[in-house]
């Protein structure tokens, strides 16, 4: 797959579309906390925010149920700066990282989409992998940004319809 040029920065604002998801201390307040740091990124505006959803582990472990959302931001940073940000940001929250994937998490934050950039790199996928089969994104983003078209996917309402919402609470605000 082609991938779209990725400047350092740009001079146009772009549209980015962020997951959060958190399981330990506190996920609702890790969540809040995520989503003023998102408030406070350099050339960046938070725009729109999901209610937090409540939903089980992925890989069905032993673990506590996470909390989810997810944020619209516009942007000048370029795709990389602005993961570089997220990465950051998780680790000021206390998100350490290991060689296990999907265990419980302090704070995680994708990069969902960038635009309508697609961007295949090893550090770094746009649309994130998983979009379209999770239900803990695809719900809150349906609730959101229904139209947000997805590329090379479709519209968010289209990819939902094809998800079961079966484990996937929403909380009360």
């Amino acid at each position: 797959m082609r991938s779209a040029p990725r400047p350092e920065a740009t001079s146009c604002w772009v549209p980015a579309w962020i997951g959060l998801g958190s399981n330990l201390d506190d996920p609702p307040r890790q969540l809040r906390q995520a989503l003023a740091a998102l408030a406070e990124l350099p050339d960046s505006r938070l725009l729109l925010q999901s209610g937090f959803y409540r939903s089980p582990p992925m890989d069905g472990t032993d673990q506590p149920d996470y909390v989810n959302a997810v944020a619209g931001l516009l942007t000048r940073m370029s795709a990389d700066n602005l993961l570089a940000a997220l990465l950051e940001t998780e680790v000021r929250q206390g998100r350490v990282r290991g060689s296990r994937r999907w265990i419980a998490r302090t704070l995680d934050l994708d990069l969902l989409t960038y635009g309508g950039a697609v961007i295949e790199a090893p550090a770094l996928k746009v649309p994130h992998p998983g979009i379209a089969s999770r239900n803990f994104v695809l719900l809150p983003l349906l609730a959101t940004a229904p139209d947000l078209s997805i590329p090379g996917l479709g519209t968010v309402r289209r990819l939902a319809g094809a998800v079961s919402a079966t484990g996937l609470a929403r909380l009360p605000a």
